[in-house]
């Protein structure tokens, strides 16, 4: 299977690879969450090709972000369905205080980014349910500053399904931590997005490499349903 990043490596690069056991799989446990990273006006932006919509946009990532938001959709779906818990998490500023460290590096208006402004709302093709988990952070991974372990930890949760975007950062960041934290992480190839071609490829390719499976959505949804397999397995009719 042919993988997004493939065309951006040299020949030096897959001998490393291949000598170096980059890559393997770790595998998922028995009890995944499904963890949807910003999917907000803000960061999804226009149905547009992504240079179209910056003006309105800045942070959006446009047709690209709508196209794994189709995947997304198709994912959250069959969660609900094998009663696999689905967490959202929102990039917001409580304050005009500037937390968030991308928004003061990127020098933009961060009006459009304080809690309580629409542009800081999921799109409605992904409006929570109201049994679903909303984490509010102020930095790229979800469980800096938040309450979101705890809950994994009550929820008895030990594998993380990580969509969303961005995938260098709060996609990647959120990966990161999780592995530290010793859960078990995939990220969906085609459930994250990106501002730039160069960075989704090569955020990929270091979670690859290094900390978790990146898996396509095709892999992701036979897991999913052999987990819901296994918990009706687990009833006893009497």
């Amino acid at each position: 299977m042919s993988r997004v990043w493939e065309d951006a490596l040299t020949e030096a690069d897959r001998t490393v690879i291949v000598k170096g056991g980059y890559g393997t799989e770790r595998g998922l446990g028995n009890n995944p969450a499904l963890v949807i990273i910003d999917t907000q006006h803000n960061y999804v932006g226009a149905k547009k090709p992504i240079t179209d919509q910056l003006d309105e946009w800045p942070s959006g990532g446009g047709q690209g972000a709508w196209d794994a938001i189709g995947k997304i959709k198709e994912l959250r779906e069959l969660a609900y369905e094998n009663e696999i818990p689905v967490i959202y998490t929102r990039n917001v500023q409580k304050k005009t205080i500037n937390f968030d460290s991308f928004a003061v590096k990127a020098k933009r208006d961060n009006s459009k980014y304080i809690d309580g402004r629409p542009e800081t709302e999921i799109v409605d093709e992904l409006e929570p349910r109201e049994s679903d988990l909303v984490v509010d952070k102020s930095y790229a991974s979800a469980f800096f500053g938040t309450p979101f372990i705890s809950y994994l930890i009550k929820m008895g949760v030990d594998s993380l399904i990580i969509v969303g975007g961005s995938t260098s950062g709060c996609v990647r960041a959120t990966a990161v931590d999780a592995v530290t934290h010793n859960f078990n992480v995939a990220v969906v190839e085609d459930g994250v997005y990106d501002r730039i071609e160069l960075s989704h490829k090569a955020g990929l390719l270091d979670l690859w490499m290094k900390y978790c499976d990146v898996l396509p959505s095709e892999k992701v949804e036979e897991y999913i349903k052999k987990v819901g397999e296994g918990r009706e397995s687990r009833f006893i009719n009497l």
